[in-house]
This record gives structure tokens, C-alpha cells and sequence, in this order.
């Protein structure tokens, strides 16, 4: 007979308290509370470097059924997720399920929390949480449980969470003779795949690595979490690139730092797009697009300057979701055109990159 599970609770900053049950680690934690409405993909999310800081509310109700399958790391890549590790600071779901059942599950998701020391709180009324928290606006909370001690508040836009998430040396993943320079913001994985699917050599440096003393073909920026602002370092590198002809292409944070780089700002939205199903269209057309998305910054397309544009719109709220140069081979997307998991509608991006790449 299945033990019952020691109660944990979700603190808000305002005060509001949601109580549930323990699962994963048993350790008190603090972060951004944020939520994503994607069915699936818990362990893609979970290791997705843009949560870092962040404790996840799912909003599909029933997680953890298909387990865990156990990722290896082969010349700095995972086999199977987002990253080498978990990412997340805690993770809330409504119903959490202890018996799960996939032929390539070897753990449980609760077994996996635990290797990694991350608490979750299961048997929470994650509707009226995530409703809170598009009324309210996304906001500071906490896990804590009656064997742990009180923990403060701990706000993760104070920090450079980018420096946090990037990689620490220069890794390069062989390929072709087109060199792509990657500036590793906290990239997903399966960005670099989709890059080495299509045969090019990947020069992944830190996110702040002057990679104007390398020689490449073109500049890609991974996505990443946090406020923008805190990478001034990789903004003044790109105004560098920018003076150039060479191929950019940037995604999600990768959108935010180009879009500085040309002289606009980013905002922080009310609560952010976590999900598999934003709509997108292409400036100037009708034509439209289903994406998987992860951020909490946007830029204001109202700054752009006179040589840039928007690429992409968001149809539910008109915040900008791409932009591109008006004469140079320059641009980027909000979202994320490598998926996973999500849709993959987009990935033909990263084909216009390469094929804008000259010799």
C-alpha cells in the first residue's frame, strides 16, 4: 500500500498559500513562479536552460504517466534532453502520477526530481493558480515543507542568469567547412542538432567570448533565461558583428540581444509565453504558424530602429516575435524553430540561415 505523501505548500509573494503534497526532493526552494500549458515534454522543460531561476507550474493536469528515460552526454550533448541537467527551482503540477509506464522509462519523475534536488508539489489547484497568475502577473513564491526551515524570497531577475546557464569554454562540434560561431546563452540542445543535421562545424563559445577573433561564416545567438539587460557584454559584441556582413541568426533570448544590438529595448511581459501552441504570423502576409515558446522578456517592436523590422507577430497579444534587417542578412524569432517538444513547423529557419551564407 502506497504511503501517503508528507504535505508541501507553494507560497506566493503576496501572501497566497497553496497547499499540496511532496514529491521529488524534499528540500525548500524560491524562484519566479511561472506556468507553461504544453501536454506533454516534461522532461524537454525541466532541462530547457530559459527556466533557470524558475519554479514551473504544468498546467496539463496529469504528469509524470510515461517516466523518465536516463540521458547520456556525448562531446558535451545530451542524448535526450535540453541540457545536462535539470534547470527548474521547483515544479507544481495537480495530479502526479507514482506509477508511470513507457518501454524506455528507466526512473520515475519523482526519482529523477530527487537525483537532481528539486522539489515538487503535486494535488494543487494548478487552474486557479495559473488564473492568479495571468490576473496578477507572474511572481516570486516558494516550496516549503513542515521539515524544512522557512527560506526567503529570492527574485532570479537580480541575477545574470545567462552567465548562469552559458557554457564555461569553447566546444566545438565538427562538421563541414561552413563555421557557425553558437554564442551560448543557455541553449537548448536540440538547437545544436538541428545544426548538425545539416552538416555544418559548430564553434559554441561562453556568452560573453569576443568571437571576433574566430573565423566563421555566420553568427548564431541560442535562447536563454532571464532579463536581457544583464548581458551588455554580448549586446556589445553584436553591434560589432552588426557593422558586418556576415550571416545572424538569433533565437529567443538570441531575438532580444540582436534586437538591442540595434538600438531597441525589451520589456518584461505580465506572464510571459510558455507553451506548444503560440500562434505566429509573418509580418506582411497571412501566413502562420504554430510555435513552442519559453520567455518572459519581449522586445518593443516600437524602437526598432529605421534599418530593422518585425519578422514574426504574436496573434493572441501583437508582442513582437522576430525581426529581421531591411538590407543585411540579419534576423532572428521569439520562439523556438527547433522545437522539442513542440511543433516544428518553423525549422525551416535554420535552412534560410545557411542558405545565406556566401563564399
Amino acid at each position: 500500500m502506497t504511503q501517503p505523501a508528507p504535505p508541501a505548500s507553494l507560497i506566493l509573494e503576496d501572501g497566497t498559500v497553496f497547499h499540496g503534497a511532496s514529491f521529488g526532493s524534499r528540500t525548500a526552494s524560491s524562484g519566479e513562479v511561472v506556468f507553461n500549458t504544453a501536454m506533454v515534454g516534461y522532461p524537454e522543460s525541466l532541462t530547457d536552460p530559459s527556466y533557470i531561476g524558475q519554479i514551473l507550474v504544468i498546467t496539463y493536469p496529469i504528469v509524470g504517466s510515461y517516466g523518465v528515460v536516463d540521458n547520456q552526454i556525448v562531446n558535451h550533448l545530451s542524448t535526450h534532453y535540453e541540457s545536462e541537467q535539470i534547470h527548474v527551482k521547483g515544479l507544481i503540477v495537480s495530479d502526479y502520477t507514482h506509477e508511470h509506464s513507457h518501454w524506455r522509462a528507466q526512473k520515475s519523475l519523482h526519482e529523477w526530481l530527487c537525483e537532481h534536488h528539486i522539489p515538487g508539489v503535486c494535488g494543487v489547484d494548478t487552474r486557479e493558480l495559473t488564473k492568479m497568475l495571468r490576473d496578477k502577473g507572474s511572481m516570486v513564491g516558494k516550496i516549503v515543507h513542515n521539515t524544512t526551515g522557512d527560506i526567503a524570497f529570492a527574485n532570479p531577475d537580480s541575477e545574470n542568469l545567462v552567465a548562469k546557464g552559458s557554457c564555461r569554454e569553447v566546444i566545438t562540434y565538427e562538421g563541414n567547412r561552413t563555421r557557425i560561431v553558437l554564442v551560448d546563452c543557455g541553449i537548448k540542445h536540440n538547437i545544436i542538432r538541428c545544426l548538425q543535421r545539416r552538416g555544418v562545424t559548430i564553434i559554441r563559445v561562453p556568452w560573453d567570448y569576443d568571437f571576433h577573433t574566430l573565423d566563421y561564416d555566420g553568427l548564431f545567438i541560442s535562447n536563454g533565461p532571464g532579463n536581457p539587460d544583464h548581458c551588455g557584454a554580448t549586446v556589445a559584441h553584436l553591434r560589432q558583428a552588426l557593422a558586418g556582413t556576415k550571416p545572424i541568426f538569433g533565437v529567443c533570448m538570441g531575438n532580444q540581444l540582436l534586437a538591442k544590438a540595434g538600438g531597441a529595448t525589451t520589456f518584461k511581459m505580465k506572464y510571459g509565453h510558455r507553451s506548444h501552441n503560440q500562434p505566429v504570423r509573418m509580418a506582411g502576409t497571412n501566413r502562420c504558424f504554430v510555435t513552442s515558446q519559453n520567455h518572459g522578456y519581449a522586445v518593443d517592436t516600437a524602437t526598432l530602429g529605421c534599418d530593422w523590422q518585425p519578422l514574426f507577430i504574436n496573434m493572441n497579444d501583437d508582442t513582437n516575435e522576430g525581426i529581421r534587417h531591411t538590407h543585411k542578412p540579419f534576423f532572428s524569432a521569439q520562439f523556438h524553430p527547433e522545437a522539442t517538444s513542440g511543433p516544428t513547423d518553423t525549422e525551416f529557419l535554420f535552412d534560410e540561415f545557411l542558405s545565406s551564407i556566401e563564399y
